[in-house]
């Protein structure tokens, strides 16, 4: 008789670990003008020693999705289990298939892969511009862009230590969630014109985003060489200009701001900090959530001919300047000076009460240098120290349409004829300058 001989074999346990991307976002740069198909790839990595088991992968989009899922020769929206032996991989493949003629998309489509494994879902984004532009994803930049389509900034656009780029008239500057442009030690021109502005903001088209705060960061100045913004406008941003020191070969200015309008930021129009220096003239900075102008931990600024207004949602004043910094988590307290905190013809004025607020450390070896000519300012504090000159306090500048951002005035405004000539002979709109001139970045 013969006996038959049997045993038991024991299931493997599963990793718990996580698996790895190769990619955390999939960012498709072939541009689409009427209907277009390309194909990105990524790997799924098991880093574990034990093999481990993906429970669901899910295209969240599904069958409306632009974007299709192929992994590891399976194709689907929505895929079962999947089983990766230890230190191994899977290759997925995604594709898009998207027509943009004639339909009003937003700028960049987005969608994501659902990983479950182990109970815990992990994402891969996927991201594809839906219209013809250049693309702009963690890249660095110098030369001048040209300005025959849009450009589009995914995560950010850099210049680099001593490069230089130039941005000329007309050029449309779509930005993604918190992306900026940054300025790491090297220069920007942005060379607009009048009625050929170059136009920062969002990167989201729907009309409901026209004037949404918060969509991107912001133009972001490093240790900067010396740069200028002519004629732009940048809207609907977190800190529209926001300047880091400045580069220790500067002898002038960081940064020459004119001819430009900020608006509906979620923070600051404008940010020095910590020894950047910013001259800027015929300028609306306005309707921002906390500060037209924030000066902390010192810098040099000399503002002329400029509306620094606290209107919309504005919850400070419209001017904030300190020369310090005390860091809450170091507890370590910096201090700058400000040799140079000139503002001359402007126009400080908002919803709230006060819209100057200065606060100042004095000690050995700092410098404040303070003054204001012939400016209108609305404060609860009337400061009547040497640093202001000819200053109107508490008048109305009798603005057309504050609520529209229309910062025209009427002839009998205070701003009218009440200016010191300073030799700029045009206003913003390029309308010449009378003299004397009016206050502010409009000539009527």
């Amino acid at each position: 008789m013969s006996q038959s001989l049997s045993s038991c074999k024991k299931l493997k346990p599963f990793s718990q670990e996580n698996i790895y991307f190769s990619k955390d976002t999939v960012v498709f740069d072939t541009v689409f003008t009427t209907v277009g198909s390309t194909t990105q790839q990524f790997k799924i990595y098991n880093p574990s020693n034990k093999s481990v088991k993906i429970e669901e992968i899910e295209l969240m989009g599904g069958a409306n999705s632009p974007f299709r899922m192929n992994v590891d020769g399976v194709k689907g929206t929505s895929l079962g289990e999947m089983i990766i032996e230890g230190k191994d991989s899977l290759f997925a493949f995604v594709e898009v298939t998207l027509s943009v003629n004639g339909q009003n998309l937003p700028l960049i489509i987005e969608d994501s892969i659902r990983f479950r494994t182990n109970g815990k879902d992990q994402y891969v984004k996927l991201a594809v511009w839906g219209q013809d532009a250049y693309f702009h994803y963690k890249d660095l930049n110098e030369g001048t862009w040209p300005n025959d389509k849009p450009h589009v900034i995914y995560g950010y656009a850099a210049v680099d230590s001593s490069k230089t780029l130039t941005i000329p008239a007309g050029t449309n500057i779509y930005m993604h969630k918190n992306a900026l442009l940054y300025v790491y030690k090297g220069a920007l021109q942005v060379q607009g014109m009048l009625n050929q502005e170059v136009v920062f903001q969002g990167d989201r088209l729907e009309a409901m985003y026209d004037d949404v705060p918060g969509q991107y960061y912001g133009i972001y100045f490093h240790e900067a060489l010396p740069s200028s913004i002519d004629y732009a406008i940048i809207k609907n941003g977190t800190a529209g200009v926001h300047l880091f020191s400045e580069s220790p070969t500067n002898t002038g200015y960081t940064l020459q701001l004119t001819n430009t309008r900020i608006f509906n930021m979620s923070r600051y129009g404008v940010f020095i900090y910590s020894g950047a220096k910013v001259r800027a003239e015929n300028c609306i900075v306005s309707r921002n959530e906390t500060h037209a102008l924030l000066v902390l931990e010192g810098g040099d600024f000399n503002f002329n001919h400029c509306n620094l207004l606290g209107y919309g949602s504005a919850k400070g004043p419209s001017v904030g300047i300190s020369n310090y910094y005390s860091n809450p988590i170091s507890g370590i307290t910096n201090v700058g000076s400000i040799h140079e905190g000139t503002f001359s013809n402007c126009v400080l004025y908002g919803n709230n009460d006060f819209n100057l607020a200065i606060d100042t450390l004095h000690m050995s070896g700092v410098t404040l240098n303070f003054q204001f000519s012939n400016c209108l300012i609305r404060s609860d504090s009337v400061f009547s120290d040497p640093y202001f000159t000819n200053v109107l306090w508490n008048q109305n500048p009798l603005f057309e349409n504050t609520a529209q951002g229309d910062f025209l005035y009427l002839p009998n405004s205070p701003l009218n004829g009440n200016g010191l000539n300073t030799g700029l002979a045009l206003d913003i709109f390029g309308n010449p300058r009378q003299n004397p001139p009016d206050i502010g970045a409009v000539e009527l």
